[in-house]
């Protein structure tokens, strides 16, 4: 049914309060301990003063949300159909620290691109279980393979038997097994982080310098920027207490991700304003300790091994932070029509990027037939 966001006034009332007696720890010693309070500073000073959450509400609300439930929880998505009699159905997944904020910047383009030779895609983008305007599960059990199978009887119920499917992080991880539990539905799949092991014997000297690179800095990742996944898959519940009760420790916790993640400086091409907003979501919603749940649900556990048998197509951005050389995905995806590895981007290429989002999404999905 039709979903019509309004915040009352008395919660964004009490954001601000909480801004203005925000209390917050003295500078790192060391650069690499984390956001730097400079930037978290004048973070907490523009939600605080210049950010306008009714513009955040109107926009999604013109795109057109809905809510429904399935296997017994509330489901939030954006539903914006094309005026195209040939456009093609497209399921769009977010991830972690996302929300439904990443795909607005391309909807238009993706809908209406102004132009016949253009495809053009009917959008579905859900909230994922624990995020956004979607229930919170209230009983462990809510992984990527139970997502997966909401998200098909999600195209079951708005009538679409047939699909692509796109997403980056845990969105990767929902399309993947879309893909792999769904293959008679999932025209083709497209995603900017393939999971797949090292194949059996692969002697990775034959890799280029590039594809060296990227697992060397995959193992760094690792080493120094996994912390965020430990803490969320093992103590998501102690983690939520300070998430939900501090604006400043979500915001904080989330703007780290847009600095490290995308490509340049500060949040890369992201606008400040696009990471307030996302904020802002996961702040109204209390959903600290209910979206890290995902981690706890599913790290670990996700299976990444599983031939993935529909047509396939990966985009790396440079600073994706987790990118596996071409053979070990081709060893998994077996029908993988497009690879391409682009110049500049990074986590939330749709955000960064759009322009070049949208055009590795056109390119791909023109190699369905």
């Amino acid at each position: 049914m039709p979903f019509v966001l309004d915040v009352p006034e008395e919660q964004l009332t009490d954001l601000r309060e909480r801004l203005r007696r925000v209390r917050l720890p003295e500078p790192a010693t060391d650069p690499g301990q984390g956001i730097g309070l400079d930037a978290v500073t004048e973070l907490c000073r523009a939600w605080l003063e210049e950010h306008d959450w009714r513009r955040v509400e109107d926009e999604l609300n013109r795109r057109g949300q809905f809510r429904t439930a399935i296997d017994g929880l509330g489901i939030h998505f954006l539903h914006v159909r094309s005026p195209r009699s040939d456009a093609q159905p497209l399921i769009v997944t977010h991830g972690w620290p996302g929300s439904v904020v990443e795909i607005l910047d391309v909807l238009d383009a993706l809908t209406d691109p102004g132009d016949d030779a253009l495809p053009a895609f009917h959008v579905v983008a859900p909230s994922l279980p624990g995020y956004g305007f979607s229930d919170k599960p209230t009983e462990a059990g809510w992984g990527v393979d139970r997502i997966a199978d909401a998200w098909a009887g999600l195209m079951t119920r708005l009538g679409y038997d047939r699909f692509l499917a796109q997403g980056g992080d845990w969105g990767a991880m929902v399309t993947t097994q879309l893909a792999v539990r769904h293959p008679d539905r999932v025209v083709m799949m497209h995603t900017t982080m393939p999971r797949a092991p090292r194949p059996d014997g692969f002697d990775d000297g034959e890799l280029d310098e590039t594809e060296q690179r990227w697992l060397a800095e995959g193992r760094e990742f690792v080493r120094v920027g996994s912390g965020y996944s430990g803490q969320q898959r093992t103590r998501p519940q102690t983690l939520g207490y300070g998430l939900v009760d501090s604006p400043a420790g979500q915001l904080a916790w989330i703007a780290e991700k847009f600095v490290v993640w995308t490509d340049g400086d500060g949040f890369g091409g992201v606008p400040r304003d696009r990471v307030l907003d996302n904020a802002t979501i996961y702040w109204l919603t209390g959903s600290g300790a209910s979206s890290a749940r995902l981690y706890w649900e599913s790290f670990g556990g996700v299976d990444t091994s599983s031939p993935v048998t529909v047509p396939s197509a990966v985009s790396y951005f440079p600073a994706e932070m987790v990118k596996l050389p071409r053979a070990w995905v081709e060893a998994r995806y077996t029908d993988l029509r497009y690879w391409n590895a682009l110049p500049s981007g990074g986590h939330f290429a749709s955000l960064e990027v759009p322009r070049d989002f949208v055009d590795e999404l056109r390119a791909a999905f023109a190699l369905t037939g």
